[in-house]
């Protein structure tokens, strides 16, 4: 079991111990249970969905990477495939606030990374800010998401967004989490071509400047991440977030990369290049190149 765990593990009710505790041996846990081990996980623990998630909680905010806060957030996305996914909040010392990400948007990035289509609830250990409530509102679930959150009664989306603005009233068709394709040839070596295909899954239909990041780990695996915008822009998650989300929640740290390819156009409206070799530069990643999509 990967340390982090440790002390959360402790917590944890002793029927929902013995039945995690094979689950969580792989040093590289990928922060995700299956439909069939949530089905394994409720059947061992008389747990139902709710209650699991909340279970879980201090699992994923465990995995929060609270660098300069040292406040650690976790949620759990429930996707409709049944997977349960977790989320835990982001920073990076050396860099800018900008950089950092939530624990919803890390929940339902990672759900969306590993090729969710659509969640049916967030739980969370503390109540949403606005600017979780503004990312969740690009999602295909809409304002009717549920929202679980300790003690409170149970609640939608748009109960924490009342008169919410979003993609609808720009009228965009594609939401987040829908299928998406830009359709960008693939060229270039394994890891290039993750990036490319990283960036056709963009959901950028405000700048039209899809983009993809790819990392590779001394190990060889490769953790991707698309661009998510927002309708409202800042909420907006950058390619390079939505990589090192995934790659963090599976067990592994930041001196385990050993390359970074980043796919985006040459003259697009916006440009990431600056600020995530910026960010990769401040986590001690040098070996990044840029490809141009066609």
């Amino acid at each position: 079991m990967n340390s982090r765990f440790d002390s959360a593990f402790t917590q944890l009710p002793a029927s929902l111990q013995a039945v995690l505790q094979p689950l969580l041996a792989d040093e590289h846990f990928p922060g995700m249970f299956t439909a069939p081990e949530v089905a394994h996980i409720k059947q061992h623990t008389g747990l139902n969905d709710n209650e699991l998630a909340f279970a879980l909680l201090p699992l994923a905010a465990a995995c929060a990477r609270a660098e300069i806060s040292h406040f650690n957030v976790g949620a759990i996305a429930r996707g409709v495939s049944g997977n349960l996914y977790f989320g835990g909040n982001m920073e990076f010392t050396s860099t800018t606030m900008q950089q950092t990400v939530h624990a919803e948007q890390s929940a339902i990035t990672h759900a969306w990374m590993r090729g969710e289509k659509k969640l049916e609830s967030i739980t969370v250990n503390y109540t949403p800010c606005g600017h979780c409530r503004q990312f969740m509102n690009e999602l295909n679930s809409g304002t009717h998401l549920p929202i679980h959150l300790p003690n409170v009664p149970p609640a939608t989306l748009g109960d924490y967004l009342p008169n919410a603005f979003g993609p609808r009233d720009l009228d965009i068709k594609t939401l987040l989490l829908d299928d998406e394709d830009h359709h960008f040839a693939l060229v270039g070596d394994d890891l290039t071509q993750a990036a490319i295909v990283a960036a056709n899954r963009s959901h950028s239909p405000y700048s039209q400047a899809p983009a993809g990041v790819a990392l590779e780990t001394q190990d060889g695996n490769i953790f991707v991440g698309s661009y998510a915008e927002n309708a409202a822009f800042n909420p907006s998650l950058p390619p390079l977030q939505a990589a090192l989300n995934v790659l963090s929640l599976s067990g592994y740290e930041y001196r385990e990369i050993k390359r970074a390819v980043l796919a985006e156009r040459r003259e697009a409206s916006l440009v990431q290049w600056p600020a995530i070799s910026a960010t990769l530069n401040a986590i001690g990643v040098k070996n990044i190149n840029q490809v141009f999509l066609d």
